[in-house]
């Protein structure tokens, strides 16, 4: 996970996420990732609309977002 998030942090690719806040909370996210730490990781939310930082022990699934495709 980790490596995605470095790789996203320096190419400015935008990356979608399953996140658990700490109250327990599930939410789905829209995010680009900013600066990656030991224990989370600084990102722009496009949910929220600012910076947020996420702990990496609450993400529960990270990839590159989904592309559409024209005419399928």
């Amino acid at each position: 996970m980790k490596g995605l998030l470095k790789r996203a942090a320096e190419t400015g690719e935008e990356l979608e996420m399953i996140y658990q806040d700490n109250k327990g909370n599930i939410s789905q996210r829209k995010i680009k990732v900013l600066t990656v730490n030991e224990d989370s990781f600084r990102a722009y939310c496009f949910i929220r609309r600012q910076q947020r930082t996420f702990k990496l022990n609450n993400t529960l699934s990270i990839a590159p977002t989904r592309k559409m495709r024209r005419g399928a």
